[in-house]
C-alpha cells in the first residue's frame, strides 16, 4: 500500500511534504495510525482559555468513545485550530471560521490515500443523516494534481451529500502539521460551535456507525 501511495503522488509536490505524506499515508493505511495521537498538545494558554467552556463537551463525549470511533482522542486541553483556508464548490473561498455556530467534523483526505477513499462513503452517509443547521461534515480534499479526480471519485462512490471542499496547495495540511502533531491522512477533527476542538482522530473510522452518531449527537448537545 505504501508503494501504491508513492506512485500516486505527483512529482511536482514539494519534496519534504511529499515524503511525509507518502510515508504516513502508508503508515496509517497499514492500520498503525491509531497509535498516533492527534491531540492539542501545542495549545497556547490563550487558546485553552478561550476554549475552557468546551471542557464540559469533551467530558460528555469522552465516555462514548469506543467501538468504531475508539481511536478518537479527546482534546485536553481544548484549543482553536489555526486559521485554515480552502475553497468550496466552484472555487469560492472558504475558511473554517465560516462554520462557527455549527458542530463540525473536519476531515482531510486525498484520492491517493487508500484509507481516505474507504471512509468517504461513511462520511457522506453521516452528512446525509445528521447534516443541517447545527452540524456539517467538512471534508477537504488536498490532491495537488489531476484536480478533476476528486470530484469524479465522489461521484464514483455515490457521495451525494458532501459539499466539495478542496485545497490544491495542501496548505491546510502543512499548517496543521506545523502547529501540532498532525502527521498523516486521513485526519479528522470534531469541532464545537465556537471553533474549539473536542476530539481528534488519526486514521479512518466508520463515521456512519451508531458509535459515531452517538459521539456527534453528544457533541451537538
Amino acid at each position: 500500500m505504501l508503494n501504491e501511495a508513492k506512485t500516486e503522488i505527483p512529482e511536482s509536490r514539494p519534496r519534504r511534504l511529499r515524503r511525509t505524506l507518502v510515508i504516513l499515508a502508508g503508515f496509517v493505511g497499514l492500520g498503525l495510525g491509531a497509535g498516533v495521537l492527534y491531540g492539542m498538545h501545542g495549545t497556547s494558554k490563550e487558546s485553552a482559555a478561550a476554549c475552557a467552556a468546551t471542557t464540559a463537551t469533551v467530558d460528555r463525549v469522552d465516555p462514548l468513545i469506543h467501538g468504531e470511533v475508539a481511536a478518537l482522542s479527546p482534546a485536553r486541553p481544548s484549543g482553536v485550530l489555526p486559521g485554515l483556508s480552502f475553497t468550496g464548490d466552484g472555487g469560492a473561498p472558504k475558511t473554517l471560521a465560516d462554520f462557527k455556530g455549527k458542530t463540525v467534523l473536519l476531515n482531510l483526505w486525498a484520492t491517493w490515500c487508500v484509507p481516505c477513499r474507504k471512509e468517504m462513503p461513511a462520511l457522506d452517509r453521516l452528512q446525509g443523516e445528521l447534516g443541517g443547521p447545527d452540524f456539517q461534515v467538512v471534508a477537504v480534499n488536498i490532491d495537488t494534481a489531476k484536480l478533476d479526480r476528486p470530484k469524479q471519485f465522489l461521484k464514483d462512490v455515490g457521495a451525494t451529500h458532501l459539499p466539495f471542499y478542496a485545497d490544491p496547495t495542501a496548505a491546510v495540511f502543512q499548517t496543521l502539521r506545523e502547529n501540532g502533531p498532525v502527521l498523516g491522512l486521513p485526519t479528522t477533527f470534531l469541532i464545537d460551535r465556537s471553533g474549539c476542538v473536542i476530539a481528534t482522530m488519526a486514521g479512518p473510522a466508520d463515521w456512519a456507525s451508531d458509535d459515531a452518531r452517538k459521539v456527534i449527537e453528544a457533541a451537538k448537545s
